[in-house]
């Protein structure tokens, strides 16, 4: 607590530096025109220190191309424009100073993008957390604190996003429903198989992580609070260059009973990018060994006929993860105006986990009646491979375009659960024969998809965009349940767990999209876009089939206006939907213990949200959010159910009624000192959830935030630190009620080589902070869990840079498939 107090303290006490001090203060006015001398309005300026390049202050020009810089302090400076379809141009340095407390910087002309201009080395750093119009960017790349972690973890400090680490969940400013991207293309993994995922993704191949909680028409309609996008490290001309990357670390949790008292990781990885005038070759590679634990506490209390059943879980998880993943492909430049690609990535991931789960299981009077001990031994192996075919063509070189992706993607799949246990009476003995289970899951799942779409540009700057899309999604998953007859130890096959489900689904879609202008302040931006779903599960074992044939409108309508040259309002609508993940339709059964599963649900409907946002931007720094949504058709993937007479509690996804939500985000920088850069936000939320549980009303008003901070300190040229703080209060999840969890981590960044190389060394969450502490309670159901993992760690990574570093990287390809992945579920 101590330590805690102390940091807030420095916070306050660098606020007060930054807003006590007195400066020589100016004023900085010029203006930015086009090549052929054409005002330009709302370009954007940024004034920059000319020594690093930093960023000092941000501006908008006026409608007749004029800015201003206003109390500047003295110092030698350069000014930056910006603006889309243009190259970024800069000024000559220049000094302010008493002699010259205002400055006139010669008129800025912004040539055409496609024209020529000598590259100006800028090196500013941008904050690890940066508020952009439509959306919240984390530049991973740059950040010290970052490094080593994994990308569940840095995605965990960012604004408005909470982790439940209970269930794997990701919620985005207290909604569930993320659709995660990684490099524009959906992962197509559910949301527990893409928290896994997120978990074993070394944070050192991040460039940014894109929040974005309105997507547009020209995305999938799926995810009802928004799309989370993952860009990786990209490079940038001519000449071939690339990166090494090698980091080591190690977790503590050695007051766990059964673990080690650390557990080392090591991560490596490649990256190297070749072009020429015609043909643009890249690929990568990583390998990740980790070693992690977790322990669970579940404790229940089950009534049934007037008795009450107590029982006292306590389990130990040590994982093992050994991961692969890897990337190529080619763009070859056949004339000015077209280009073709080919892109082929996918990942080999084999996780292992075994322990013990003790229940201590007790009368009404608190009296120990047994002691079941399971044995648990369980292992996933999952593998990905996706294609990717696609074409540009350039018709004039005014933004005027088409473009067509071709996707394959397989995942192949293989889970194994084992579960052995021994029944102890009170005194030690056994009172009941051994129990062996082997549960076998493979699972396939084969998308194919198609889109293509078209820009058209129109006069003032206008546009119109459209386009189609189909997908084929078959997905077959297995369950084969086999019990071991103990005295001939002969294994049986379970017919009454066993089952085989298979999904076919096929969506059509088509959008178009509209942005322009209304007169000269009002930027309007809007969407429709249609989508047609026929899916069929198919339970073979119990001979039980559920058709859906459904078509729906999806709009969106964006609004920009700039006030004057400091404030921008932007308003924002959207309807979105969530359609349920591939296996949590199946009925299968998945086993923790004899007490307690996981069970799926065919009958699950798609939720749909509808979602309004005010952001007010001023200076281009301090940016402020309202939303407002409602989901209907609301799915819990973790809904608490009960067979009292067996004393069995299990989990399943269910369709609850309606959840309204109303959030508050505040973004602002805090400029302490030269040599200290703070950045905070402010997220709010306020959830009502009304829904019927066993035919009774039930109903949850909460009002949560999050918190977060980072603080960059600049301690020579090549010595650099940063603190991070993060914090987010009780929430709700479903039924569960979570209290607050924080942490913060401290590292060092030292440059070597001439800039060459980077070394950075780190701190997570060193006095074991964040853990999940949560409760349920609802008519019969009554129990309380909690969490802990090894989130207390030391990260230590070396990165080298080789090649010419101005290498253009690929494009960028928001593919065909980019809409189903999300929904592949994994089993741990």
């Amino acid at each position: 607590m101590k330590t805690i107090l102390t940091f807030f303290a420095l916070l306050i006490l660098g606020w007060t530096q930054a807003t006590g001090q007195v400066l020589t203060r100016g004023n900085v006015t010029g203006e930015v025109a086009t090549a052929s001398g054409k005002p330009l309005e709302f370009s954007t300026m940024m004034l920059l220190k000319a020594t690093d390049s930093t960023l000092v202050k941000g501006a908008i020009s006026d409608a007749s191309g004029k800015y201003v810089f206003e109390s500047v302090g003295a110092g030698r400076y350069l000014v930056m424009a910006q603006q889309m379809g243009y190259r970024k141009t800069y000024s000559l340095p220049f000094a302010l100073d008493e002699t010259h407390p205002a400055i006139e910087v010669p008129a800025l002309a912004l040539p055409d993008e496609s024209k020529s201009l000598t590259e100006v080395n800028v090196v500013a750093k941008k904050p690890f957390i940066e508020q952009q119009v439509d959306r919240t960017v984390v530049n991973v790349e740059n950040s010290i604190v970052a490094s080593g972690n994994t990308a569940l973890e840095v995605l965990e400090k960012a604004p408005g996003v909470t982790i439940d680490r209970q269930n794997d969940q990701i919620q985005l400013k207290g909604k569930a429903g993320v659709i995660v991207y990684i490099d524009g293309k959906q992962t197509y993994l559910s949301q527990q198989e893409v928290s896994n995922l997120l978990k074993n993704t070394p944070s050192d191949n991040i460039a940014t992580i894109e929040i974005i909680t309105n997507p547009g028409s020209k995305y999938d309609a799926a995810g009802n609070s928004g799309i989370i996008n993952i860009k990786m490290k990209k490079n940038k001309n001519f000449g071939t260059n690339g990166s090494f990357i090698v980091g080591t670390g190690y977790g503590w949790v050695n007051n766990l009973v059964g673990a080690r008292d650390d557990l080392p990781k090591f991560n490596t990885s490649l990256n190297v990018n070749n072009r020429s005038s015609k043909v643009n070759l890249f690929g990568n590679y990583s390998y990740v060994n980790r070693e992690s634990a977790q322990s669970n506490e579940l404790n229940r209390v089950i009534p049934f006929n007037g008795t009450t059943t107590y029982f006292d879980q306590r389990s130990f998880r040590p994982n093992q993860f050994v991961g692969h993943s890897y990337k190529g492909g080619l763009d070859y430049f056949i004339n000015s105006k077209s280009t073709i690609g080919v892109l082929v990535n996918g990942f080999s991931n084999d996780w292992r986990s075994g322990g013990a789960n003790s229940t201590l299981i007790s009368n009404e009077n608190r009296q120990l009646t047994s002691n079941p001990v399971t044995q648990t031994n369980m292992g996933e192996f999952l593998q990905n491979v996706t294609g990717n075919l696609n074409y540009k063509y350039e018709f004039d070189g005014k933004g005027r375009e088409w473009t067509v992706d071709a996707d394959y993607v397989r995942y192949k799949g293989h889970n194994d659960n084992n579960l052995s246990t021994t029944y102890y009476g009170p005194t030690g003995g056994t009172i009941r024969p051994k129990q062996d289970v082997r549960n076998n899951m493979p699972s396939a799942i084969n998308i194919l998809a198609f889109k293509t779409d078209y820009v058209h540009p129109l006069p003032r700057g206008a546009k119109v965009e459209a386009g189609l899309k189909s997908s084929f999604v078959n997905a077959n998953n297995n369950s084969i349940f086999d019990t071991l007859q103990q005295e001939s130890r002969v294994w049986f096959f379970d017919a009454s767990r066993s089952n085989q489900f298979k999904y076919d689904e096929n969506i059509n879609a088509a959008y178009l999209n509209y942005a322009g202008k209304i007169g000269k302040k009002l930027k309007v931006q809007a969407g429709l876009r249609a989508e047609h779903t026929h899916s069929v599960g198919m339970s073979v074992t119990l001979d039980q089939r559920v058709e859906r044939n459904y078509l729906n409108l999806f709009p969106t309508l964006f609004l920009s206006r700039q006030l004057d040259t400091n404030n921008v309002l932007n308003l924002s609508y959207s309807r979105r939907i969530d359609r349920p993940d591939y296996q949590n339709l199946n009925p299968f059964v998945f086993f923790l213990d004899p007490y307690t599963y996981q069970q799926g649900n065919p009958f699950l409907r798609p939720q749909y949200t509808n979602s309004v946002e005010l952001t007010h931007v001023f200076k281009s720094t301090v940016s402020t959010t309202l939303g407002v949504s409602r989901t209907t058709d609301f799915i819990n993937r973790e809904t608490p159910r009960q067979i009292a007479a067996q004393n069995i509690t299990y989990v399943t996804p269910e369709n609850l009624g309606h959840l309204d939500n109303v959030n508050l985000t505040i973004s602002f920088p805090v400029p302490v000192t030269k040599w200290w850069r703070m950045q905070n936000n402010v997220s709010t939320y306020y959830t009502h959830y009304q829904t019927f549980y066993s035919g009774t009303p039930y109903e949850v008003k909460l009002f949560a935030y999050n918190l977060y901070t980072s603080n960059n300190f600049t301690l020579s040229k090549t010595l650099s630190a940063e603190l991070s703080a993060w914090y987010n209060s009780a929430s709700q999840y479903g039924f569960y009620r979570a209290k607050p969890m924080g942490a913060f981590s401290l590292g060092v960044q030292k440059k070597l080589m001439d800039g060459k190389a980077n070394l950075k060394l780190n701190i997570n969450d060193p006095f074991w902070l964040n853990q999940f502490n949560g409760r349920a309670v609802v008519q019969d159901i009554n129990f309380r869990v909690r969490s802990q993992w090894e989130s207390r760690r030391v990260n230590l990574t070396f990165t080298y840079r080789f090649g010419n570093q101005n290498v253009k990287s690929e494009r960028q390809r928001n593919s065909a498939t980019s809409a189903e992945q999300n929904r592949v579920k994994g089993g741990n």
